[in-house]
């Protein structure tokens, strides 16, 4: 595939940058930055435009801090005038990075996502009786700065857009020449087409039809455990010699049937469940929620709104009575907004009230509240599994 031509005057026209800071502000009105921003759009953008033709506009200016949910990852958060950028930049440049990764990849892709992968995953654990999952050690402060780079420049050919990808490239580095942070809009692109070699080593050298990889998860199926051996050797001497990376410890092919942790799920062949990690998160995360409304800083119809979006996450058909033992739960132990939380969300509600539900019914003794409802749905309503490929 030669080199694409003719972005970068798409990249920096006037009406891409106010899309981009459209994308950027999407969710983050209340944010100082973004207020501060929009109030002088055009002036912004104006300025942006001049110092990205020029070559200084200003890179690597961050916010890091950590987070716990599932491991201890650093993000690194862009300050907003670069968020802007990497949107203008990804508004042209990502169908360039598309059409190059293979339909078994399902990271930071359109129409795809986890649920899809975890689809495609379950197809070929009906099919096979052996599997190998691999992932990489450390993989975003282990990308090699100088291959990625050669990559880019195997698929972008304008020296303007080169120039400015090899400055976001090295603004950042966890060792030296090593590196991309975590939080980046281009960052999950650059890593996702990283491994796009490793993709079609996989598939075209070694000839591995069943292969599904989610950013740095990777896995292959197999009848065989002594051909997923040679893959594993052989995945790892690729990664090692042309992309300088290492797989994390030593993975070693293991029967289908035994279950495999993949992306928050536990698949077995014919069902897939939650991990257990998952079903603790999930819990953690729902009663966080619980307070919240309990609290009054949370409405019924957010809270409703909130879970809903987290059923998607757990939507798996086998997982469904473990849900709803949650729900249940939940249910029985609601408590009452005391004078307290009343007063800590600064209302007038009198020491002996409980909070309302949308039903109109007082919290303490209502019969339809924001998890008997959910619970009361017909299967039919509940999210269903989207992005299932065939084949």
């Amino acid at each position: 595939m030669k080199p694409e031509r003719g972005l970068w005057s798409r990249i920096v026209e006037p009406e891409n940058l106010r899309l981009a800071f459209a994308k950027a502000a999407k969710g983050k009105w209340h944010r100082e930055s973004v207020r501060r921003f929009s109030a002088n759009l055009e002036v912004e953008l104006s300025v942006m435009r001049r110092q990205l033709d020029e070559g200084g506009f200003p890179l690597g200016r961050c916010t890091s801090f950590r987070i716990f949910d599932p491991k201890e990852r650093t993000i690194h958060a862009a300050v907003f005038p670069e968020r802007v950028l990497h949107h203008a930049i990804m508004n042209v440049c990502e169908p360039v990075f598309e059409r190059w990764l293979i339909d078994d990849t399902f990271a930071c892709r359109t129409g795809r996502g986890r649920l899809a992968a975890i689809s495609r995953a379950e197809q070929f654990a009906r099919r096979h009786s052996w599997f190998l999952k691999m992932d990489v050690r450390k993989y975003f402060d282990s990308i090699d700065h100088q291959v990625l780079l050669a990559l880019l420049k195997r698929k972008f050919g304008e020296r303007p857009l080169l120039d400015l990808f090899e400055r976001i490239v090295r603004s950042h580095a966890a060792a030296p020449g090593r590196g991309l942070p975590i939080g980046s809009l281009t960052s999950q692109h650059f890593a996702n087409a990283y491994l796009g070699l490793a993709d079609r080593f996989i598939k075209e050298t070694l000839r591995c039809r069943p292969y599904v990889r989610y950013m740095d998860d990777m896995v292959v199926w197999a009848e065989d455990r002594e051909e997923l051996k040679r893959v594993r050797d052989a995945v790892k001497r690729f990664l090692r010699d042309e992309l300088k990376l290492e797989l994390k410890q030593e993975p070693c092919p293991q029967p289908t049937g035994r279950g495999m942790d993949f992306l928050g799920s536990r698949l077995f062949p014919g069902r897939t469940i939650l991990s257990r990690q998952s079903r603790r998160r999930f819990v953690r995360k729902l009663r966080h929620h619980e307070d919240e409304w309990v609290e009054d800083r949370l409405s019924e119809a957010e809270l409703q709104t909130r879970v809903t979006a987290m059923i998607a996450f757990v939507r798996e058909a086998d997982s469904a009575a473990w849900r709803r033992r949650v729900f249940a739960n939940l249910e029985t132990g609601h408590r009452a907004r005391t004078a307290s939380t009343a007063a800590a969300a600064g209302t007038t509600t009198p020491p002996t009230a409980v909070r309302r539900t949308a039903t109109g019914t007082t919290r303490a003794t209502a019969t339809t509240t924001w998890a008997s409802a959910l619970l009361s749905r017909p299967s039919s309503a509940w999210p269903a599994r989207s992005g299932g490929l065939s084949g």
